[in-house]
């Protein structure tokens, strides 16, 4: 629960102790590797309160943090679930960093699949993590115990990887939320390896706007990454009102359990009543690529990073991991290569199916097998739990889990929405809608803001520009007194907004949308005469960029100052 969530009255250190409280009443001693004694965090929660008593703005103040322990906290330590890889970190993780100084605190660390290689959370001398509802089901992997920790109700944020599905599939499998941004977004500094250029940080909670608001201070170039990366120009900052999204083949999801594809064919159904417009599509391709993960050399980047390690045959090392790992070290850099080349081709095709599309609706996994079911079949189970899952961080796509329509017998059931690179704002707003959320939290915070005042509000024939960019609404304004408006005699029909000075004209109503940058400079390459972006004084006395036009276009046409705005203008004219 995020510090400004409402009901939220506890104090940070009210808070802790409700946390070790649950703690004891769970006894899921499996969740963690390392839990901080309870006094040094409640100590932690101390410092908090003294910084708000001192005037501090602290947007996570007392949240509670699970990390998953292939990520480094300073002073705990990482052990990738393998006890003789363990090392004591001098400094955090840069993703960590920016959610402690935003006031979380961290519980400690939480059990994975070893090396975050598997998608069972059952691969690990630490024990298998048993799922939070049903103890002899699979908790999912590897970011098995953080996920765990929030769907047991004892950390408010848990903090994982996903490389193949790591950061979504435990989601689904609890029912919570799982935000996996764009590659690179989040940095990955002081994060153990498992395939460096595909890992990624990634969230659970059990509230989408506590996710996003965790993935949003964690976001942002980090120079000891060197494939982090920001947000560009171009970025979309809203999904459209009437979004098309697809929907994969039936034939496309013969990999599911018979519970899911029925869940999932009521999940779609939901998801068409809310107003998006569904396109079924051939997703094999994406399916293919997927395969490369494992199944080609790509794998090669997991014996970079901790082969030699596991070469010397540890005593802690899982046999299923260290074989996949071992098995890894023999492919040859001319089948890197070729891998290489079939992921870029598979990259451009998915950019072609995908276009178009606002996003790609997916279930996020096939089924929900027992601990020992995976236990006799560690390797087919775990490899069909990725199906949907495995090609996202490969073909660089974007993807948030949520729960979807629970099974027949009321299960948890999840889906994700897939977005491309960088529209991972498109994908929070169409879960948050499809969540019945009344608004969508923001996780990108950049742009500017873009006044408009005819042709381009809502419902108005010009609209599908801004929503092509990706403009988000950001509310009704008027202008100051200082405005005249004229019906020009364009097509479509459009006003002309020219400033008069003080008290020389009225209020004109229109809406203010924030826009990328780039999305702003192609309105202003493409602006038709006698249209203009200037500077526009709200009755606020704010200052943004809108729309006007030139005096001697409004000079000779028809003056509809009185009306207010266009809209009442098109509502009372003869």
């Amino acid at each position: 629960m995020s510090a400004d969530s409402p009901g939220n009255s506890a104090s940070p250190t009210e808070r802790v102790r409700s946390a070790y409280r649950r703690i004891a009443a769970v006894d899921r001693p499996e969740v963690w590797i390392t839990l901080r004694p309870e006094h040094e965090v409640a100590a932690d929660a101390t410092a908090v309160e003294q910084q708000l008593a001192e005037g501090a703005s602290l947007a996570l103040a007392g949240v509670l943090l699970a990390v998953k322990d292939n990520i480094d906290v300073a002073g705990l330590p990482t052990t990738a679930a393998c006890p003789e890889f363990a090392y004591t970190p001098e400094v955090t993780a840069s993703a960590i960093e920016r959610l402690v100084a935003a006031g979380a605190i961290v519980l400690g660390k939480t059990n994975l699949d070893q090396f975050a290689t598997g998608l069972v959370g059952t691969r690990s001398p630490y024990g298998a993590v048993r799922n939070a509802h049903d103890p002899t089901l699979i908790s999912g992997g590897s970011s098995s115990g953080s996920a765990a920790a929030v769907a047991l109700g004892i950390a408010d944020i848990g903090i994982g990887t996903d490389t193949a599905g790591s950061g979504r599939i435990p989601a689904a499998l609890h029912g919570i939320i799982g935000l996996k941004a764009t590659l690179g977004i989040i940095p990955a500094h002081g994060v153990v390896p498992a395939c460096a250029d595909y890992d990624a940080v990634t969230v659970f909670a059990a509230d989408l706007a506590d996710a996003v608001t965790a993935a949003a201070i964690m976001s942002g170039p980090e120079p000891r990454d060197p494939r982090s990366r920001g947000w560009p120009a171009d970025v979309r900052l809203a999904a459209p009102q009437a979004p098309r999204i697809a929907i994969p083949r039936a034939a496309d999801l013969a990999a599911l359990s018979g519970p899911y594809r029925d869940a999932f064919a009521r999940t779609t159904a939901a998801v068409a009543a809310s107003g998006a417009k569904l396109d079924e599509i051939d997703v094999s391709g994406l399916l293919d690529a997927a395969l490369l993960l494992y199944d080609g050399a790509i794998v090669a980047e997991r014996y970079a990073s901790v082969g030699a390690f596991l070469a010397t045959a540890p005593a802690g090392a899982d046999p299923t991991v260290a074989a996949i790992i071992e098995a890894a070290g023999r492919t040859t850099g001319p089948e890197f290569a070729a891998d290489l080349d079939a992921l870029a081709r598979a990259r451009a095709a998915a950019a072609v199916l995908l276009d178009g599309f606002d996003a790609l609706l997916l279930p996020t996994t096939t089924e929900h097998p027992s601990i020992a079911a995976v236990q006799a079949d560690p390797i087919d189970i775990n490899r069909r739990l990725g199906t949907y899952t495995n090609f996202g961080n490969l073909l660089d796509l974007a993807a948030i889990a949520i729960p979807g329509q629970p099974t027949a017998d009321g299960a948890p059931f999840g889906v994700m929405l897939v977005t491309p690179a960088f529209a991972d704002q498109v994908g929070v707003d169409l879960a948050a809608r499809l969540l019945g959320a009344e608004s969508a939290p923001l996780l990108v915070e950049r742009g500017v803001e873009l006044a408009v005042f005819g042709a381009h509000l809502r419902g108005q024939p010009l609209h599908w520009q801004l929503e092509q960019i990706g403009a988000r609404f950001a509310g009704d304004i008027r202008t100051t007194d200082a405005y005249r408006l004229t019906a020009l005699a364009t097509t479509p029909p459009k006003p002309g907004l020219v400033r008069h000075g003080a008290s020389r004209g009225a209020p004109i109503a229109g809406e203010l949308f924030r826009v990328a940058e780039a999305g702003l400079g192609s309105f202003l390459a493409d602006l038709p005469d006698p249209m203009a972006l200037t500077s526009i004084e709200l009755s606020d006395g704010r200052w943004v960029i809108g729309f006007a036009c030139t005096y001697e276009a409004a000079a000779t046409a028809t003056d509809i100052t009185s009306f207010g705005g266009w809209k009442a203008y098109l509502e009372q004219r003869p």
